[in-house]
């Protein structure tokens, strides 16, 4: 390498975007230089978000049950995971999920349905969903991803209210096919541009761990930034037993987080969410990856049980940081503050009697 880490944060904080080279390169840094990588890209994190982080929480509206054949899902075609498995929340229910991830912290809602895309029938339960959550919180951002959008859809959404779309690539372009077979790389590439035609933030981002080489995780982030990504959830494949991808253990740690920092120096100010999987391959780095991206989940994930909520705020808080929203960022706004484990199946929260885990 040319140029150190930190010689690179200063070009691209003074206008000069990371080469393809750069971003190979802090993948293949050693480990011995791991926190090397995470000073400089936390430098990008601080210079364009501060030390907020944005705080998500995800609903599942309609668990399971899928057509499409992804072999990383719990809940694709062929799947035997023994997950949670029901048909749409009602609006109450969904409202009620919505509500418990505010009262833990979270500024935006993302409602999620599986299936590989909603009817015009689904497009308006959604809707009215929407509506009731925007009625009793109406500063909260809500983010849809409901699968495949079909003409006219993401327009409807915009008008009740939705304010961002959720569709990850998942993977480059040039590896889409080894994992998915039933839709098309090109057909996710052309939901995320009809969200983004109907004044939607496209939100998308991707999963590692599904085989992919150093060269195809960069070609999926450029593909990001190519698109205007606003936020970009990183994944990390949970290996659910049932699955094609079961007993899969390809990432480390150190590789989770030079996967976050490569996403950070690629795109120095888009929102980088630490997305699933977060504490499964992680683990006692949680902490540092935060220096790098500025976006979490709180609780759980669609089909998987995430640590307790008031442990990721005290992940937070203890590192310097405030959530982006909350009274805390208000007032330093004025100025008033100076190898793993099984994936835990979700049994609580949407589908179930069971409090939601916020």
């Amino acid at each position: 390498m040319t140029t150190t880490f930190d010689e690179l944060a200063t070009r691209i904080i003074g206008g000069t975007p990371a080469t393809v080279d750069d971003a190979l390169a802090v993948l293949g840094a050693s480990d011995d230089d791991l926190l090397d990588v995470v000073a400089a890209a936390g430098r990008l994190r601080r210079h364009h978000f501060a030390n907020t982080v944005k705080v998500n929480y995800l609903v599942n509206l309609k668990s399971g049950l899928c057509p499409e054949n992804c072999n990383y899902c719990s809940q694709a075609l062929g799947s035997t995971a023994p997950i949670l498995k029901y048909s749409w929340l009602k609006t109450d229910e969904a409202l009620a999920q919505a509500a418990a991830g505010l009262r833990g912290g979270a500024t935006r809602v993302c409602m999620v349905s599986s299936g590989r895309g909603p009817t015009d029938k689904d497009v308006e339960r959604v809707a009215g969903m929407v509506g009731a959550i925007k009625d009793e919180h109406p500063q909260v951002e809500v983010c849809a991803c409901l699968g495949l959008l079909k003409d006219g859809q993401a327009e409807r959404l915009r008008e009740a209210g939705v304010d961002a779309y959720n569709h990850n690539i998942n993977t480059a372009e040039s590896h889409h096919d080894q994992i998915v077979q039933t839709h098309t790389y090109a057909d996710r590439v052309d939901t995320v541009e009809k969200a983004k035609g109907a004044g939607l933030s496209p939100c998308s981002g991707l999963i590692a761990g599904l085989g992919e080489s150093d060269e195809q995780l960069v070609e999926a982030l450029f593909a990001l930034a190519e698109m205007g990504s606003d936020s970009i959830p990183v994944n990390f494949l949970m290996p659910f037993d049932g699955t094609p991808f079961e007993k899969t253990w390809d990432l480390t740690p150190a590789r989770c987080v030079k996967i976050l920092a490569m996403a950070r120096f690629v795109c120095p100010d888009k929102e980088i969410r630490i997305a699933g999987g977060r504490e499964m391959h992680l683990r006692s780095l949680q902490a540092l990856a935060l220096h790098v991206a500025n976006s979490i989940f709180l609780g759980d994930y669609l089909t998987s049980e995430g640590q307790a909520a008031e442990t990721d705020l005290e992940l937070i808080r203890d590192n310097g940081f405030v959530v982006l929203g909350s009274e805390e960022h208000a007032q330093q706004v004025a100025g008033q503050l100076v190898g793993g484990h099984d994936p835990a199946i979700r049994r609580r929260g949407a589908g179930t009697d069971v409090a939601a885990n916020a």
